[in-house]
C-alpha cells in the first residue's frame, strides 16, 4: 500500500497525515544514514593512510568531497522535489546514495572512494531536503509540527555524532570498506518504507527549472571549497590560490545575480531579507563549520595522539551526541518560554564555550578536556539547531518547503564543507612548519622521508616505525606539532561558533509576527497565498532586536 496523497494548505495548519509519526520514523531513518556518512569515515583515516596511501589533501579531499557534492546540489534537489514530487525525490536519493555506497566499499583507490562518496553525496542531496520538507507537509498542527522538527534535527546532529562511534565499531573486526556497507540494510528498509508509508507531494506552483542556476550554484561552492583545501600545499598568497578564490567568488556574484534577475528564480534572494531566514541560517552555516572542522581535528587526534583504538575513538565522542539529545528537549523547552532568540543565543554560546574548553586545554595527555569541550558542544547545539530550524522553514508555506528545506541544509553543508577545509588547512600547514622545524634535529633523513614526516601526523607515525632507532623521537614529535596545531585551529572554530551567538542576539527578531515581509516578493511568482505558517515562530523583516 502506497502513502495517502494530502491535501496541502498555505496556511498555519493544514490536514495531518494519519500515519504521519510512522512516517517520521521513516524520514529519520533516510536522514541518520546521510548524517552518519559525513563523519563515519574520520575514524578509517589512519587504515586508509596504510592501506590506500592517502595523503593529507587526499584525506580532505575523501571527508570534503561528499559534502562538497551534497551542498551544492541541495537547492536542485529541492526544487526538483517541489515540482516533480517529493516521494520520487525521496526514493531517487536512497537508490542512489545505495549505489554510491557499494561503489566506495569497494574502491581500490583513493580515486575511486572520491567518486563514490560523490555519488553519495548525489544522493544525500535528493534525500535531507525531501525529508524535512516531507515532514512539514504531513504534520499539520503547529505544535506536532515543533516536536517533529526537534526530533528531525536530533537525528541530523545526533548522526554527526553518532557517525564515529559506529565507524570505530565496525573498524575493530573489519576493514575501511565496513562503514559503507553498513549503508546496505539502513537504506533498503528506509526504501521500504518510503515507497509503503512516505505521500506523495509536490508544489502546485512550482516554478521552472533553473539549470543555469544549478550550474552555478555547483561550481560556486565547489570553486571555493577546493580554493581553501588546496591553499596550503600551494601558499594561501600564490597566484594559484588567487586565482581560485577569484573565480569562486566571481561564480558566486554571478549566482546570486542570474537569481535576482529571474521572474521565478530557483532561489528567492528575497528571502534573506526576513531576519528569521538570515540570521538563522548564517547561525547553522557558523554552527556547523565549528562542529566539522572539530570532529575532523578530534577523529586524528583520539587515535594519533592518544593512540585510541577506531572503536575507543569512536566512543571517546559519545559526550558529544548525548549533549545533543539533552539539548534538543531543553532548547524546546527554552523556546517555547523565552522565544527562539534566546534559544539560539544561549545554545550557540554554549557550544562556543565547548570548543574553546578544547582549545584552552587539550594537552595530548588527557581525554577530560576533550569530553568536556564535546559536551558542551553537543549540548549547545541541541538547544540551538531545532529553534533555527524552524524559524528558517516558518519563512515559506508548505507547498514550497522543498526550497526552504534546501536552503536549511545547504548553509548547513556549506558551512561544514568549509570547516573541515579551512580547520583541517590551517591545521595541516601549521602542523607542517611545526614538524618541518623539528626534522631539522634530523639531519640524516632522506628528502622523502622528510616528505612523509611533513604532510600529516597519520603518515609521519607510520612512516616513523621503519626509521629504526630515532622512530620514537620523530613520532613524539608529530604528535607535538599536532597537538600545537590543533589550539591555533580550535580556537578559530570556537571564534565561529561565538559569531553564531552574536549574530543571532543581535539579528534576531525579538518577537514573532503574522506576516514575514522577506516572503513577500515570492507570492508574486506563484499568486496569493496566504503566508501566515508558523505564526508563532515566523519573524518579521521589519522587527527589530531588543
Amino acid at each position: 500500500m502506497h502513502g495517502r496523497p494530502i491535501t496541502q494548505s498555505l496556511g498555519d495548519t493544514h490536514a495531518s497525515h494519519p500515519h504521519r509519526w510512522r512516517i517520521l520514523g521513516v524520514l529519520v531513518l533516510a536522514l541518520l544514514v546521510t548524517s552518519i556518512d559525513h563523519t563515519i569515515i574520520n575514524v578509517a583515516m589512519p587504515s586508509l593512510v596504510g592501506d590506500l596511501g592517502a595523503s593529507s589533501a587526499q584525506l580532505q579531499w575523501i571527508v570534503a568531497s561528499y559534502t562538497i557534492v551534497f551542498a551544492g546540489l541541495l537547492l536542485t534537489a529541492g526544487s526538483l522535489g517541489d515540482r516533480f514530487g517529493r516521494r520520487h525525490a525521496l526514493v531517487a536519493g536512497l537508490t542512489t546514495f545505495l549505489a554510491g555506497s557499494i561503489v566506495a566499499a569497494t574502491a581500490g583507490s583513493t580515486a575511486a572512494l572520491i567518486a563514490g562518496r560523490c555519488v553519495m553525496g548525489l544522493g544525500g542531496a535528493l534525500i535531507m531536503p525531501t525529508t524535512l520538507s516531507i515532514l512539514v507537509n504531513v504534520f499539520g498542527d503547529p505544535r506536532e509540527r515543533a516536536k517533529a522538527i526537534a526530533g528531525w534535527t536530533a537525528a541530523s546532529g545526533a548522526g554527526i555524532a553518532l557517525g564515529p562511534i559506529i565507524g570505530g565499531a565496525l573498524m575493530r573486526n573489519f576493514s575501511w570498506s565496513s562503514v559503507f556497507w553498513i549503508n546496505v540494510p539502513l537504506l533498503v528498509a528506509a526504501l521500504v518504507g518510503a515507497v509503503h508509508l512516505v505521500p506523495e507531494s509536490r508544489d502546485p506552483h512550482a516554478t521552472r527549472l533553473d539549470p543555469v542556476g544549478a550550474l552555478l550554484s555547483i561550481a560556486a561552492i565547489s570553486s571555493l571549497v577546493y580554493a581553501i583545501i588546496q591553499a596550503p600545499e600551494r601558499g594561501w598568497t600564490s597566484t594559484a590560490s588567487v586565482v581560485n578564490f577569484a573565480v569562486g567568488t566571481a561564480l558566486t556574484v554571478l549566482f546570486v545575480g542570474w537569481e535576482v534577475r529571474r521572474e521565478d528564480p530557483m532561489l528567492d534572494i528575497a528571502l534573506f531579507r526576513n531576519r528569521s531566514f538570515s540570521a538563522g541560517s548564517i547561525a547553522l552555516a557558523l554552527l556547523f563549520f565549528a562542529m566539522a572542522g572539530t570532529v575532523f581535528l578530534q577523529a586524528q587526534y583520539l587515535q594519533f595522539v592518544l593512540e585510541y583504538t577506531p572503536l575507543a575513538a569512536g566512543f571517546a565522542l559519545v559526550p558529544a551526541a548525548l549533549g545533543m539529545l539533552l539539548g534538543t528537549g531543553a532548547g524546546a523547552h527554552l523556546a517555547q518560554m523565552h522565544g527562539g532568540r534566546v534559544a539560539v543565543t544561549a545554545g550557540t554560546l554554549i557550544a562556543a564555550i565547548g570548543v574553546a574548553v578544547q582549545a584552552a586545554f587539550v594537552d595530548g595527555g588527557s581525554y577530560v578536556p576533550t569530553g568536556v569541550g564535546l559536551l558542551l558542544f553537543g549540548l549547545g547545539a541541541g538547544v540551538a539547531m531545532p529553534p533555527a530550524t524552524e524559524m528558517i522553514m516558518a519563512t515559506l508555506p508548505p507547498a514550497r518547503a522543498g526550497v526552504g528545506s534546501a536552503v536549511n541544509d545547504t548553509v548547513r553543508e556549506f558551512g561544514g564543507a568549509l570547516g573541515v577545509a579551512v580547520i583541517g588547512s590551517v591545521a595541516a600547514t601549521s602542523y607542517a612548519t611545526s614538524m618541518q622545524a623539528e626534522l631539522d634535529r634530523f639531519p640524516n633523513l632522506t628528502a622523502t622521508d622528510r616528505s612523509m614526516l611533513i604532510n600529516n601526523v597519520g603518515a609521519a607515525i607510520h612512516s616513523s616505525e621503519h626509521l629504526g632507532a630515532q622512530a620514537e623521537q620523530i613520532a613524539g614529535a608529530a604528535r607535538a606539532a599536532f597537538v600545537d596545531s590543533m589550539h591555533s585551529s580550535l580556537w578559530i572554530a570556537a571564534g565561529f561558533a561565538l559569531c553564531a551567538a552574536v549574530v543571532t542576539f543581535t539579528q534576531l527578531p525579538r518577537r514573532a509576527a503574522a506576516h514575514h515581509a522577506g516572503h513577500a516578493g515570492h507570492a508574486g511568482h506563484h499568486g496569493h497565498h496566504p503566508h501566515g505558517a508558523h505564526a508563532e515562530v515566523v519573524a518579521s523583516a521589519e522587527v527589530a532586536p531588543s
